[in-house]
């Protein structure tokens, strides 16, 4: 049988502006073809970090100024990402195969992820969303009730609530398509977050869920065998920045626990990413997780780099 994966796309594999994404698109493909070609079902997840925030931006900036202009919810926002991301994603990666000799449906699947009404994250905005700025411009943003907050010294983001994910609403849709033979693009920027409301109605909530936990719930859900993490380094490091720096080729989830605990990964960067292959890895024996680089993820599947999570 295929080995069944989920790949979850850092905010370097889209790019920054519209042009940056469609460049970064096409990159992004190849490596995601080349695993195709080696015989893995593949499912994809991807943040929407600085597309969500500039949209909401944006949103909130012509609410302000054009009375025509209604206010749109986080989760609309999240919606849209999902959409124009998918669309540049799917277009891509189905012209990469098709130049390869391989007629495989590619599509994205609008994802709504629930999330607890009383997960404790709502009152503690994390989430770092939508471009970097100076400290100057976040004191500003600050005074107008915007959360801000410095990001792992690259400078300030707005921060949003993130709860965890409790389950994918569509996930029997991506499971189908991927019965079918199809490539699936889901739970993008974690899924639009939504809340069970009485009855059968779904709420979206203010909030954002953490791409890398999404991809590890959905990656458990539909009995994924691996799930890899692509972001901006090659490998998990210890004393990162610092004289001391390690570079790390597998980690057992008691060290990477341990790692967790002594604060050695960045909150809103490595620490999530680590924190969510520990979750898929322990979900089920025989489970693994890879975090390395997009070029590297034929090599790190391979077992030729990248940093493993192991049970």
């Amino acid at each position: 049988m295929k080995e069944k994966i989920v790949i979850a796309l850092g905010g370097n594999a889209l790019g920054n502006t519209l042009a940056e994404q469609m460049t970064a698109a096409k990159i992004t493909s190849k490596a995601i073809a080349d695993l195709i070609e080696d015989g893995y079902e593949v499912a994809i997840a991807h943040g929407n970090g600085p597309q969500v925030g500039m949209l909401s931006l944006a949103m909130d900036y012509a609410a302000k100024y054009d009375p025509r202009t209604p206010h749109m919810p986080m989760s609309v926002c999240i919606a849209l990402s999902q959409g124009y991301i998918g669309y540049d994603l799917q277009n891509t990666l189905r012209e990469e195969l098709l130049d390869r000799g391989r007629d495989i449906p590619v599509a994205t699947v609008i994802t709504q992820t629930i999330v607890d009404a009383g997960d404790p994250a709502f009152l503690n905005p994390t989430k770092p969303i939508g471009a970097f700025c100076s400290e100057e411009e976040a004191v500003e943003l600050q005074k107008q009730g915007i959360h801000m907050m410095e990001d792992a010294g690259r400078g300030w983001r707005r921060v949003v609530a993130s709860p965890k994910p409790v389950d994918i609403v569509e996930k029997e849709t991506v499971k189908a398509m991927m019965a079918a033979g199809q490539v699936v693009i889901a739970a993008g920027g974690g899924g639009i977050p939504v809340t069970r409301q009485e009855g059968n109605h779904l709420k979206g909530a203010a909030a954002v869920v953490d791409k890398d936990f999404a991809s590890a719930k959905l990656a458990e859900i539909i009995g994924a065998d691996a799930l890899i993490i692509l972001t901006a380094v090659e490998k998990v490091a210890i004393n990162f920045r610092k004289p001391d720096e390690k570079q790390l080729d597998v980690l057992t989830i008691g060290e990477a626990r341990r790692y967790c605990d002594e604060g050695q990964f960045a909150p809103g960067s490595m620490l999530p990413k680590v924190q969510a292959a520990i979750q898929f890895t322990a979900s089920r024996p025989g489970r693994r997780a890879l975090i390395t680089l997009l070029e590297k993820a034929r090599d790190g599947i391979a077992g030729k780099t990248g940093t493993r999570i192991v049970g």
